[in-house]
């Protein structure tokens, strides 16, 4: 197996080209040519029109919503570029679907977090490159080297300068109190928990608040927000708490089902997101809705890859 290319290039499917020309952009280098499309019965048919023969190779491509068909779209590029003889593919996936299908909740679940790190080695990917991976021990479901980056810097360096002694970093609830705790450790805030419970299935129901709230401004801090009722109701107990303000933020911008809705008629002020999801026109224009590029940091951690260096530096300025 070869394990290094000569030079770099960016490839990109069809699941987030603006964060893959922002990349590109940042290392001051095209994207490369690639035709990406469909038969008319819906099977992928990729292209590479320029030869990739002994480079280092980077994929981007998050595996969001159509999450099959850009999981698909992702693993026929790395066959095309594994055929075409290319010295190292990297697959740079910001988002990471199927990262919350990570262990045996019932008797007979599938772990499918592992089937598709199975799935991405079988192709022939030699390396991974991902952000906030819902668990972070889904890095030993891969027998190949793992870059896991970090979204709470980028999110914590843009609300630094807007925090003062008043504000407090919030948990949305118990599960993610290790996350909210770092974030809280870089912008020198204190902590506070939603403690909640879950009565049956795809209900919610919040029943404490661990922390002292009182008049402060709370910033919810989650890796990902999908339906958003777990931020939405986490945003409500604190102002029945006597929070005086509630901001959130979060890595993944999912944003399924009734999440708009939800997020517009919360009591959250302001919802910074970063850019591992193209998000539609309609979440942009979301007066609420903030977003954060991570591209410069995909891409120093493109160039550390490369240059075989460190890739604890990336984030200082």
């Amino acid at each position: 197996m070869i394990t290094h290319g000569n030079t770099i290039e960016i490839l990109a499917g069809n699941s987030n080209r603006p964060l893959a020309e922002a990349v590109a952009s940042a290392l001051k280098i095209p994207v490369s040519s690639a035709e990406v499309g469909k038969f008319s019965d819906g099977e992928i048919c990729i292209t590479l029109p320029d030869t990739v023969r002994g480079k280092d190779i980077f994929i981007i491509q998050s595996t969001s919503y159509p999450v099959n068909d850009n999981f698909m779209e992702l693993l026929i590029m790395i066959d095309a570029c594994k055929r075409a003889s290319a010295g190292r593919i990297t697959a740079v996936m910001p988002y990471f679907g199927y990262a919350r299908q990570d262990r045996k909740a019932r008797p007979r679940d599938p772990i499918t977090a592992k089937l598709c790190a199975d799935i991405l080695t079988a192709a022939g990917a030699d390396r991974v490159m991902t952000m906030d991976l819902h668990a972070a021990q889904i890095q030993g479901f891969f027998d190949i080297p793992v870059d896991h980056l970090y979204g709470a810097p980028l999110l914590a360096k843009y609300y630094k300068n807007k925090m003062n002694e008043d504000w407090v970093v919030v948990s949305p609830d118990v599960g993610s109190v290790g996350r909210a705790r770092n974030f809280a450790s870089r912008v020198d805030a204190s902590l506070a928990i939603v403690d909640k419970r879950r009565p049956k299935a795809n209900a919610i129901e919040v029943m404490n608040v661990i922390g002292d709230v009182q008049g402060k401004t709370c910033l919810m801090v989650d890796d990902m927000i999908d339906t958003a009722g777990t931020i939405c109701q986490g945003a409500e107990a604190l102002i029945k708490n006597g929070a005086k303000e509630v901001y959130a933020c979060c890595t993944h911008g999912v944003f399924s089902g009734p999440a708009m809705e939800r997020i517009t008629k919360s009591p959250i002020k302001e919802l910074a997101v970063l850019d591992t999801i193209d998000m539609p026109e309609s979440v942009k224009n979301n007066s609420k809705i903030k977003i954060l590029s991570s591209a410069k940091a995909l891409a120093k951690a493109i160039t550390a890859v490369y240059s075989d260096s460190s890739l604890s530096a990336i984030y200082e300025d």
